[in-house]
């Protein structure tokens, strides 16, 4: 296990991606510590919009960069990636807390982009490089926001959620497949493995890999889903916000 990139490009479970990921879970733990210190007060709205106003300040931000300063390029500026729609999901779900946003940042941000933590689809130089902080910037605050709203407000997921998560994800895969075969690009590596490790070098070749990722996704998230909604109704129902 290399401790750092010999030629100063980032490594995956190199010293920096380590020390991202104890930033990661001092930062979860602070974050639910100050939802549920707050929870049902005047300063949880002002917080949770006050985070969802800094993400989306990080995030457009990135985007802009990406798209008119640095090397723009059809394949990687344009904001297709889940993980890219994320960040203002998650800025929504902060602000308004409405339950069927809050169902998008609780399945995508927990999952497909708490996976970029393990995987990092990341290649460029290493800290404190800009594109380092962007990347995992944008990735540390998406799932904090789901933590958040999870852990610390207690909003809570149900099935009504999944079907909401799993219909508006379906829609997205199907524009970005078409877009894809359209312009040649890969968002969404829908229609080809990235280039770096992942967890769909397990699942066998393109298109094949499809269809076991769907069904890790469907069943991932219902596993997600049903401890929630072993529990009592009500209290669950007072976490909704409409």
């Amino acid at each position: 296990m290399n401790l750092r990139a010999a030629d100063g490009e980032f490594s995956a479970y190199g010293l920096s991606h380590w020390l991202v990921l104890v930033v990661f879970a001092l930062g979860a733990v602070a974050f639910v510590a100050i939802g549920r210190g707050h929870r049902d007060t005047p300063a949880a709205r002002r917080f949770s919009r006050s985070f969802g106003a800094v993400l989306l300040t990080v995030h457009l931000s990135v985007q802009v960069f990406s798209m008119t300063l640095s090397d723009w390029g059809i394949e990687h500026s344009i904001p297709l990636h889940l993980s890219d729609l994320a960040g203002f999901v998650a800025a929504y779900a902060l602000w308004s807390r409405r339950h069927w946003v809050f169902s998008l940042a609780y399945y995508w941000c927990l999952t497909l982009s708490a996976q970029a933590l393990i995987f990092p689809v990341l290649t460029s130089p290493d800290f404190p490089h800009r594109e380092f902080i962007a990347f995992w910037g944008m990735h540390l605050l998406v799932v904090w926001a789901a933590i958040y709203l999870t852990w610390g407000l207690g909003m809570r997921p149900d099935w009504r959620s999944y079907r909401v998560a799993v219909t508006i994800t379906a829609c997205w895969a199907a524009a970005a497949m078409i877009f894809n075969a359209v312009v040649g690009t890969n968002y969404g590596f829908l229609n080809r493995k990235p280039e770096t490790t992942s967890l769909l070098d397990v699942l066998g070749p393109w298109p094949w890999y499809l269809i076991p990722e769907v069904a890790l996704v469907l069943l991932v998230w219902a596993l997600m889903t049903w401890p929630w909604v072993r529990r009592s109704g009500p209290a669950r129902e007072r976490a909704r916000e409409f």
